[in-house]
């Protein structure tokens, strides 16, 4: 069916694609600034909201793993520092392969679900749903399993934010908003670049890809490399799907 002509371009299939072309271009870079930003000190405290949500992405994307795998869940603890750590554990049975799972899920899961974000935006009806199950998750969250004073509010009031912006506001916003949103969590893996080619992980921990090292056998260097490729490969692809020509 033909969307109306006043239809906002982020949403409408049939959009000019002079059109599409400047909202690419600007999502693109602002992915690129935004990845540029978090590799300097001052980066995070510009991009503080974005910072604190990729936590989240990363922590959860930690503990939903070790759920799927029969696992538990206990507790997120996120810091006002944009620091967080999931605790979690999960079944034996699983041998090597699921600790390594649970570690790739943290860098992984957020790109996963940043382009499960970019491609409901391509109609306003799962766009607008898409804002609303995040911001009711993100409060879900907070009740079931964040257990920092600092998250119990941070978290919410992201949540109630995104939330308000998916009742509340023009088709437009939230086709922009739920879009924006998608890529952030995509590049939210090179939020801290150096930690996915780092060992360690603070004084007394592993990194995630040295945890994978550990469990998967090939270099903890390897593994940083091909999350940072996969992490590209899936914004750019999901991007591309969203604008494409029907």
């Amino acid at each position: 069916m033909r969307q109306p002509k006043d239809f906002p371009p982020f949403l409408s299939q049939e959009a000019p694609s002079e059109i599409e072309r400047m909202g690419l271009t600007w999502l693109v870079g602002a992915a690129i600034a935004t990845a540029i930003l978090w590799q300097f000190p001052g980066g995070d405290y510009i991009l503080y909201p974005f910072t604190i949500l990729a936590t989240w992405f990363h922590e959860m994307g930690h503990g939903l793993m070790a759920l799927m795998l029969g696992g538990n869940f206990q507790k997120l603890q996120i810091f006002s520092n944009g620091s967080g750590v999931a605790s979690y554990s999960i079944s034996s049975a699983l041998g090597p392969i699921g600790p390594g799972l649970v570690a790739a899920a943290g860098p992984m899961g957020p790109p996963i679900a940043g382009a499960a974000l970019i491609l409901a935006s391509r109609h306003f009806k799962t766009a607008s749903l898409s804002l609303k199950i995040l911001g009711g998750f993100l409060l879900f969250s907070t009740l079931v399993w964040v257990r920092s004073w600092f998250g119990l509010i941070a978290i919410p009031v992201l949540g109630l934010i995104i939330l308000g912006v998916g009742l509340k506001t023009p088709p437009w916003v939230q086709g922009f908003t739920i879009q924006f949103l998608g890529v952030q969590a995509c590049v939210s893996t090179y939020h801290q670049l150096n930690y996915l080619f780092s060992y360690t992980a603070g004084p007394l921990g592993l990194s995630d890809t040295a945890q994978m090292q550990r469990y998967l056998l090939l270099p903890y260097w390897f593994w940083g490399g091909l999350m940072a490729v996969a992490s590209l490969v899936i914004l750019v692809r999901s991007l591309q799907v969203a604008y494409r020509s029907q």
